[in-house]
């Protein structure tokens, strides 16, 4: 019997920097993904948020399981600065999680500078369109 296409969880399994963002995307390990990722210590995963409003406790839950090897988590919201709500940044720092809001650019930024530092960084980082 034949099968179909099979769609699989975009997943990168390790801790690359970022070489590149923009054109709703990212670039990193020699690959490239189209839409909003996690990187975490876990690997690089897809991430279906496309603006701040999408960024809930449910959004975030994979950063909840990794919470023991994350001490930081830097969010990238795309071009425009928004706060991580309170009640998320506070169940966060219950995890022992530091959240920083910036835009994608810094985060991007910011991530390849703390993971040179072999610190526990994690990102979630908003795709967007122009650098």
């Amino acid at each position: 019997m034949a099968k179909g296409i099979e769609i699989r969880e975009a997943h990168f399994p390790g801790r690359p920097p970022i070489d590149a963002y923009g054109a709703g995307g990212f670039r990193f390990a020699d690959m490239s993904h189209r839409g909003s990722i996690l990187c975490l210590p876990s690997g690089v995963h897809g991430w279906d948020a496309t603006d701040a409003d999408d960024i809930t406790a449910e959004t975030l839950a994979r950063v909840f399981v990794e919470a023991d090897g994350i001490e930081v988590l830097l969010v990238g919201m795309g071009d425009e600065f928004r706060r991580v709500p309170p009640d998320l940044q506070a169940a966060l720092r219950e995890q022992g999680i530091v959240t920083d809001a910036m835009s994608t650019g810094s985060a991007v930024r910011t991530y390849n500078v703390l993971l040179a530092e072999d610190r526990a960084v994690a990102a979630a980082l908003i795709a967007v369109d122009e650098p």
